[in-house]
């Protein structure tokens, strides 16, 4: 996960822009928040663990001057969830000096730490992304030349922004796994990890960066090369579509929102029952929720009041917090009172928020819950940017539906079809990486992929 933003402008205050960019972004990572700015070659990076805005306030920002910035949200997969694995990461290398941001996941982040362990390099944190800014920084070649030279070593899924010699960078791993956009702001550039963010500070969408695309930005404007081979089609992340991203964004020029609705209608196509009112778990199950209701015409309502001061409970970083986060959360509606409920949402992961939010649901007097996911069950892995390291946390990956279902203490439990999520998308299998659903995944995966591996070194 994690979330991205750059700019370079040499008439714009350019740590506000980035700040209200990562605001846009907050839902990618809620750990911790930073921007680093370039003011002539000189670097400057504030990062502190909390959100973007107990990160930052009026004070910092007017302290940050420069040309350049850029920022990032964190949401951790590889590293513990300390001040010393915040980002943007600056790494004073013997060739130069990086600030750098990383939304993905290396699957060979263990070799390449040895390599540079060898060739005398010392790493000061557990994250992976110091290996990527370690790489660049201690590289002689010419920038372009250093970054494209990391590129190709670097295995697994990586979305970068980053801050060197004047110039904003940025690129994306030969599959495209994550997403990152450029944008135009008036005269200036502007990259992102969504859509969303562009249209937060008023800036238009350029297009997408190709998967193995370098873009970089600096007084003579931009340049982009494609610095590695593309990986075929690509494989965006498809969690992205139902479940990360914001759905005002668009992902290979597809409306989230528009895709979530049309999982909710294939899905009441696929599982339809009969009810009384149509539910969402917000926010990100309600587009498919509107979906199912318009499909089977059965009222929408919210039901369920979310609390919108509380995190994502998915991203906290430890199981305690997320079961204390959906108590906090959630509160029903007295309208569900001797109704037959059914209760979308976009996947279900571990179980643990689902089981707490149908008992809460039977608790306020629902005759019934009819839960129905807009995808299909998760059971594998992920190795590239989103937490799912451990298969023992995987309700769906050691249980039947009906197993899955009496363990959440559902009246009945659907999920929507692979095939029915795909449709969903407009874009064909080829463009995505489905492991989490299928176990199939586009590269070679580690033996150990737990998020603290680094912690021992």
């Amino acid at each position: 996960m994690c979330g991205l933003f750059g700019i370079r402008s040499t008439e714009r205050d350019v740590a506000r822009v980035t700040y209200f960019g990562l605001f846009a972004l907050q839902h990618r990572g809620q750990e911790s928040a930073g921007i680093a700015v370039s003011d002539q070659g000189r670097l400057t990076a504030l990062r502190d663990m909390g959100l973007v805005t107990q990160v930052f306030d009026e004070q910092k920002l007017r302290g940050l001057h420069g040309e350049l910035a850029i920022g990032h949200t964190r949401y951790s997969t590889t590293g513990s969830s300390q001040w010393g694995n915040a980002q943007p990461l600056v790494q004073h290398g013997l060739a130069r000096t990086v600030a750098l941001g990383h939304n993905g996941n290396l699957t060979n982040a263990a070799e390449l730490r040895e390599e540079l362990a060898a060739g005398g390099h010392r790493l000061a944190t557990t994250a992976d992304t110091e290996v990527i800014a370690a790489l660049i920084a201690n590289d002689p070649a010419p920038l372009q030349d250093a970054v494209a030279n990391a590129m190709r070593k670097l295995d697994g899924a990586f979305s970068i922004v980053m801050v060197s010699e004047d110039a904003l960078v940025a690129f994306r791993d030969p599959r495209g796994m994550r997403p990152l956009c450029l944008g135009r702001l008036g005269d200036d550039w502007v990259v992102a990890s969504e859509t969303c963010a562009l249209d937060l500070v008023g800036a238009e969408l350029d297009r997408e960066l190709l998967p193995g695309e370098l873009v970089i930005v600096d007084g003579a404007g931009v340049q982009a090369v494609q610095a590695v081979p593309k990986d075929n089609d690509g494989a965006l992340c498809i969690f992205e579509f139902f479940y990360l991203a914001r759905p005002d964004s668009r992902l290979n020029g597809v409306e989230v929102h528009g895709a979530r609705v049309r999982m909710g209608e294939r899905l009441a196509e696929e599982s339809p029952v009969e009810a009384d009112l149509v539910l969402p778990i917000p926010d990100s199950g309600t587009p498919a929720a509107i979906g199912f209701s318009r499909a089977l015409n059965i009222p929408f309502s919210e039901g369920l009041i979310k609390n919108r001061y509380v995190g994502r409970t998915f991203i906290q970083p430890d199981q305690g917090l997320r079961e204390q986060g959906i108590k906090l959360k959630f509160n029903p509606l007295a309208e569900v009172n001797g109704k037959r409920l059914v209760v979308v949402d976009d996947s279900i992961v571990r179980g643990n928020t689902t089981r707490q939010i149908v008992q809460m649901l039977f608790e306020a007097g629902a005759a019934e819950v009819h839960l129905r996911i807009s995808s299909p069950p998760v059971i594998g892995q992920c190795f590239y940017g989103i937490d799912l390291a451990d298969p023992e946390e995987l309700i769906a990956a050691g249980k039947t539906v009906d197993e899955v279902r009496e363990h959440v203490g559902a009246t009945s439990l659907a999920y929507l079809s692979l095939a029915g999520l795909q449709a969903s998308t407009r874009r064909p299998e080829s463009q995505f990486c489905r492991a989490c659903l299928t176990r199939d995944y586009p590269t070679a995966v580690p033996r150990e992929a737990a998020k603290l591996q680094f912690e021992r070194v």
